[in-house]
């Protein structure tokens, strides 16, 4: 059988937006034991020239979610006003984020195979195929995004490994 559309995208996904939801909950188990607040937490950054964890929650749902929705459109813009979320807030934004990627069918994704997509940021068009779209535009952001998410949640000294990165892996039944 071959890979769909659907297992390339939705399936990896899946897997890691539950994992970074999975940090998320032992980051807050981590503020609540008196460590840090969760309000520092939210606008903790790696360096001072990048964007906070707020951004990096945000954009792991965009880039997902977001980025099958803008795949149905035919056009993807990055986020546009991104709402000041508190801790718990961008933890029902995973949640969320599970839930519609969850409601998505293989037929349905595997249905956008070949559609054009456009990638707008102000003047700027960037045209794709959903597959090309996916695979070198969503995918590589959204992994980027996870990544800075979780590395920001280590630096602040919540005890995460890499197995809570990976998450639930798909193994051979």
């Amino acid at each position: 059988m071959p890979t769909s559309l659907y297992d390339l995208s939705v399936a990896n996904y899946r897997q890691t937006v539950a994992a970074i939801s999975g940090c998320l909950d032992k980051g807050l188990a981590f503020c609540t034991s008196g460590s840090v607040d969760p309000g520092e937490m939210v606008e903790c950054r790696l360096a001072s020239d990048m964007l906070p964890l707020r951004f990096q929650i945000v954009s792991v749902a965009h880039h997902s979610l977001g980025a099958i929705e803008g795949v149905k459109a035919g056009v993807f813009s990055p986020p546009g006003k991104i709402e000041a979320l508190d801790y718990r807030g961008l933890q029902q934004l995973l949640a969320d984020t599970a839930d519609g990627l969850a409601r998505l069918s293989r037929e349905e994704v595997d249905g956008l195979a070949g559609r054009d997509v456009v990638f707008q940021f102000r003047d700027r068009r960037l045209p794709f195929t959903a597959e090309g779209f996916l695979l070198s535009f969503s995918l590589p952001n959204f992994y980027f995004h996870a990544t800075t998410a979780y590395d920001i949640l280590r630096t602040k000294g919540v005890p995460l490994g890499k197995r809570d990165f990976l998450g639930q892996l798909r193994m051979k039944s």
